[in-house]
């Protein structure tokens, strides 16, 4: 579904110590999505950490599949309804845009690590300890 809308994602992203995003995005325009899977009620109840990725992103959404009760996700964040075969754009999370130094730092560490994970697919043995 992202790429459909033209942005550039990557999964399991570490914006800062102690926290790892599911997926990390860059829109056309460059801002910068994070989206949360979630696959039951347990999973939601049990992520403690994800109120720390709001100052990591101008967007934040939750990934969900049908079954998932709505009712548990906070109306100020966006809802992707997904199955393994697509996924929808159900409810757009509000901008809080990231200070400009914020960003710039997570679009370098962003480009890094994608580039370390494209190298260590081209080049295995030519990438030591490729970034995660």
């Amino acid at each position: 579904m992202l790429h459909g809308l033209g942005h550039a994602p990557l999964a399991e992203f570490v914006p800062a110590g102690g926290l790892r995003v599911d997926v990390v995005s860059i829109t056309p325009k460059g801002e910068i999505w994070v989206v949360e899977c979630k696959s039951c009620r347990a999973d939601f109840a049990g992520d403690r950490k994800w109120q720390g990725y709001l100052e990591f992103c101008d967007r934040f959404f939750w990934a969900v599949d049908s079954d998932f009760p709505d009712e548990l996700l906070p109306e100020e964040t966006g809802l992707i309804r997904a199955d393994p075969w697509d996924a929808a754009l159900v409810r757009m999370a509000p901008e809080s845009r990231l200070p400009g130094a914020r960003r710039a730092r997570l679009l370098r560490d962003i480009a890094r690590v994608s580039t370390t994970r494209l190298m260590a697919l081209v080049d295995p043995m030519g990438v030591s300890g490729a970034a995660s």
